[in-house]
Parts: structure tokens; C-alpha cells; sequence
């Protein structure tokens, strides 16, 4: 489920303040050395450091 328009726009990484970008059902942060994928769940981002998955 895409998230509502205008709020990618507004959502940064929590760990490192970079923008995020949506793929599939995860937000992932654009910053080279972050990279932390934020899971949606039900349309919300989880935007918690604990809940991420470090890249790959």
C-alpha cells in the first residue's frame, strides 16, 4: 500500500536524518552509510532503530 502523498516527503531516517525512499513494504534510507530499511506495517512506517533490518 503506497503511504499517503506528501508524507515521504516529511519522513527522515531516524539514525541518521537522511531522506527515505519507499520500496516495496519497507522505507530505505538513502544515505550510503546508513542504508536501514524501516518496515510499513498496515500503511504506518515503523520508524523505530530496533525494528530496522541492516543492509544487505
Amino acid at each position: 500500500m503506497p503511504l499517503e502523498a506528501g508524507l515521504l516527503e516529511i519522513l527522515a531516517c531516524p539514525a541518521c536524518h537522511a531522506p527515505l525512499k519507499e520500496q516495496d513494504t519497507e522505507l530505505i534510507c538513502t544515505s550510503q552509510d546508513c542504508g536501514l530499511a524501516y518496515p510499513v506495517r498496515d500503511g504506518i512506517p515503523v520508524l523505530l532503530v530496533d525494528e530496522a533490518r541492516r543492509p544487505e
